[in-house]
């Protein structure tokens, strides 16, 4: 018996339940445009945060709002470089004096590549 009531019915592409009595949720609609110059409108609910940017559904840029909603600007770290950190631990008349002992050793030969105090050992040497 159950065969025959759901014969000729598409099941999962039909809905049987019907609209009198809905309530709809207030929506609107909210335009952007992106740098390409494509324009689109996204349907949203009256109650939601209306994002600044929206993916660009053709392109895939980013788009703005034409509402003329701005993006917040977020604060960014200045980028710490490998001599912002050397003086966190040194001061700079440490870091001069570190300097001229590495090459008073680098230039007596007793620190550095071998090839470069070859020839000032022979000479010593001799």
């Amino acid at each position: 018996m159950a065969e025959r009531t759901l014969r000729g019915a598409r099941l999962g592409g039909q809905s049987f339940e019907d609209e009198r009595g809905i309530e709809f949720a207030a929506r609107q609609q909210v335009g952007y445009r992106c740098e390409r110059g494509h324009e689109f409108e996204i349907t949203m609910s009256v109650e939601a945060d209306i994002p600044a940017t929206w993916e660009c559904p053709r392109c895939g840029a980013e788009s703005l709002s034409v509402a003329g909603i701005q993006p917040e600007a977020k604060a960014e770290k200045p980028a710490r470089t490998h001599w912002d950190m050397l003086l966190e631990r040194r001061s700079e008349k440490e870091l001069e004096d570190i300097l001229k002992e590495r090459l008073e050793l680098l230039r007596g030969g007793e620190i550095g590549p071998a090839h470069l105090h070859r020839s000032s050992r022979k000479k010593k040497v001799s």
